[in-house]
């Protein structure tokens, strides 16, 4: 995706006489105007500013969006004019519609040039021949280091560059107004920009990701430890674990683009992608593709795009997409609509993004996913993954016992594994959890014979779902990695 300046770059190259900015930092847009404004050759130009209030600010002219109007169309000298307000009045005045599309017109190639700006900025279809709409991403390196630079300069701090550019590292995803008050309040309670201080920032990011309401940040609390089997899946993560560090990007190594896990539910990729994240310590969102398509904050195609911009901003990053088949179940080539655009949006987003973003997706319903997801090139893996093995199910089980502080010296592992033939690892989870219940209700210690009365009272997917993960091995049997290594039939 091209960056806010590029895209302002391109407007402005293109002689567009009126440019929407969609986006709620008004200060930090009127601040990159400047900035265009300051190199425009063949001598800078300045930079008007107009509000519903004050009129062109400084002046106190022409409060009236008519008079402001007619005044750029027949009086204004060459100059970006930035008119914060006036896109609110397009839909309720349609004599303020008339009079942009006909100032637009008429400044057009004589160095004069009309900016709106805002927060969820839809232009009427009488403008779009005269403009260019520029979807304001999150601010970039620069202009963080600038923001951040500024602030530890009024505050008189001396910061090693390693240190800035770590924090730069950590505040990308925010706004600048965001940047600003964060630190500005960090810095009184902190003397030294230390490991504490980096939490912190931490904390208030997951906080500003929550209030953009698009991403879910998910905290890092799962590791390797915690994954039974899937043996193949864990030596791939681990053989990638370095790709995203400073000496592999020196190398120029090439960065993983993302792995499709699909199968069964309560197999575990849920919680894989939540280890894969941890292990190569990266930032992990989750993106419910349910929010995207409800429309509560608006079109699914904007919704959706501000979600991948958003990720991009805070790259390098795991983004993560659960049950993927949801955000493109009933696509059909050839057809439109909102589906047909977001999915075609995402592979080209795949194929195309340039930023450290990892893309971990789940399907359970795998038949859904047409072919031109699961295709090589838009993920660099797709495993398969399988009910657990016998020895797969003693790991589960040893995992899961030891989280509810169970001594699994004291159990038969062989027997409870044997037990729990066909079952997946959520199943294993929850018998083990209602053992320790019902023996805590009973105000007894959780014996063998406890973990076994729990497992009689589950009935498994296995056998109330035969037959579909019957057809879900079959279509995955050509089409996937198994996530564990093939050995001889679990009897």
């Amino acid at each position: 995706m091209a960056t806010t300046v590029e895209q302002l770059g391109t407007a402005l190259a293109s002689a567009y006489p009126l440019i929407a900015v969609v986006s709620p930092e008004e200060e930090r847009i009127e601040r990159l105007l400047q900035r265009f404004a300051a190199g425009a050759k063949p001598q800078p130009l300045p930079v008007t500013v107009w509000n519903c209030r004050d009129g062109f600010v400084g002046t106190g002219n022409h409060k009236d969006p008519h008079s402001a109007l007619n005044w750029l169309a027949s009086e204004a000298p060459p100059g970006f004019y930035l008119l914060k307000d006036l896109h609110a009045m397009l839909a309720s005045d349609r004599r303020v519609l008339r009079g942009l599309r006909d100032t637009a017109a008429a400044v057009r190639n004589r160095g004069r040039f009309l900016f709106l700006v805002g927060p969820d900025l839809s232009l009427p279809e009488e403008l779009r021949p005269l403009s260019y709409i520029v979807n304001a991403l999150f601010p970039d390196e620069a202009e963080i280091t600038a923001t951040v630079n500024a602030v530890l300069q009024q505050a008189k701090r001396s910061v090693e560059p390693a240190t800035v550019q770590h924090l730069v590292g950590l505040l990308r995803g925010m706004s600048l107004l965001e940047v600003e008050h964060m630190l500005r309040r960090l810095l009184t309670r902190y003397t030294i920009l230390d490991a504490s201080f980096m939490n912190e920032v931490l904390a208030e990011k997951e906080q500003v990701m929550r209030k953009e309401g698009i991403l879910e940040f998910v905290p890092p609390e799962r590791g390797l430890g915690d994954l039974g089997g899937l043996d193949q899946l864990k030596t791939w993560l681990r053989q990638r674990a370095q790709l995203f560090t400073p000496e592999a990007r020196e190398k120029n190594l090439p960065k993983p683009r993302g792995i499709l896990l699909m199968g069964m539910s309560g197999c575990g990729k849920s919680l894989a992608i939540k280890v894969i994240a941890n292990e190569w310590k990266l930032p992990l969102f989750r993106l419910d593709m349910g929010v995207v398509f409800s429309g509560a904050m608006g079109s699914p195609e904007l919704v959706f795009h501000r979600a991948l911009e958003a990720v991009e901003a805070v790259a390098p990053a795991v983004l993560w997409i659960d049950e993927v088949e949801m955000g493109v179940a009933g696509y059909h080539e050839g057809e439109t609509g909102s589906l047909t655009r977001i999915f075609a949006s995402f592979l080209t987003w795949m194929q195309e993004h340039r930023e450290d973003v990892f893309v971990a997706a789940t399907a359970n319903r795998i038949h859904l996913l047409p072919a031109e997801v699961i295709r090589k090139g838009r993920f660099d893996q797709v495993f398969f993954v399988e009910l657990p093995n016998e020895e797969e199910r003693k790991e589960i089980l040893s995992i899961h016992m030891r989280r509810q502080g169970l001594d699994v010296s004291k159990y038969d592992l062989v027997l409870l594994a044997s037990a729990t033939r066909g079952w997946n690892g959520a199943e294993i989870e929850q018998a083990v959890i209602s053992a320790r219940i019902s023996c805590f209700a009973a105000g007894k210690p959780v014996e063998e014979k406890d973990l076994l009365f729990a497992m009689g009272q589950i009935v498994p997917l296995s056998t109330t779902m035969a037959e579909q993960i019957k057809a879900i091995r079959s279509w995955a049997r050509t089409r996937a990695l198994p996530a564990t290594t093939p050995g001889r039939p679990d009897m």
